[in-house]
């Protein structure tokens, strides 16, 4: 897409005329105005924790790349018809849920991309990868893989809203009230979900933990 910046470039603040940052609504607001550069904006800064986002939803890096690209699209075709009614980032990630979900139903009897010598992408850059730690041993490394294969392998398996719940709780960092407006619960409600979800990863990982 069109002036999607490469990962790893800096992200300029965009600010008022009285030299005042603005909020991602505001700029959102911008783009609606026919704002470029606010688009580009938008793309920089939540490019990678939607790459990570979709990733960890997916699990196929490609087909992660090729997710928050359309969540991009998506934002740019609606930006005529939006309104701040809910946080930014709220609307973004309902848009990328919604995708995820349902690319996952799409696809739901293909084979997941097998990583070999790569990992889970970093969790603050999203695009990077976890490569071996040269201070492990290599029945220690063995025994991490293993663990992090278990953890994974359980987190796909629960039932949908409890994954997406908890990979947006425990790998994008987003808290209940946050996770609450994305998947239109309350906060009560989602407190519940990922309490189940977690109980139920404590009880099958138990020999991992």
């Amino acid at each position: 897409m069109a002036g999607m910046t490469p990962a790893g470039m800096g992200i300029a603040p965009v600010v008022t005329a009285a030299g005042q940052d603005l909020s991602d609504a505001d700029i959102m607001l911008r783009v609606k105005a026919g704002d470029s550069a606010a688009f580009d904006y938008l793309v920089q800064k939540y490019r990678r924790p939607l790459v990570s986002f979709m990733y960890r939803m997916a699990r196929n890096s490609a087909v992660a790349e090729d997710l928050a690209q359309e969540v991009f699209l998506r934002v740019y075709r609606s930006r005529n018809t939006y309104e701040p009614s809910a946080k930014f980032t709220t609307w973004l990630y309902r848009i990328a849920t919604n995708l995820a979900v349902n690319h996952a139903r799409d696809t739901r009897y293909e084979r997941p991309e097998v990583s070999v010598s790569l990992d889970e992408p970093d969790e603050e850059t999203g695009t990077t990868f976890e490569l071996r730690d040269g201070k492990l041993t290599a029945e220690q490394e063995m025994v991490r893989r293993e663990r992090l294969q278990a953890i994974r392998s359980k987190v796909e398996a629960l039932p949908e809203r409890q994954r997406t719940a908890v990979i947006m709780h425990k790998y994008q960092q987003m808290d209940y009230k946050q996770i609450a407006e994305v998947l239109k619960l309350s906060e009560s409600a989602t407190k519940s979900l990922l309490f189940r979800a977690y109980e139920t990863l404590r009880e099958q990982l138990k020999d991992f933990i």
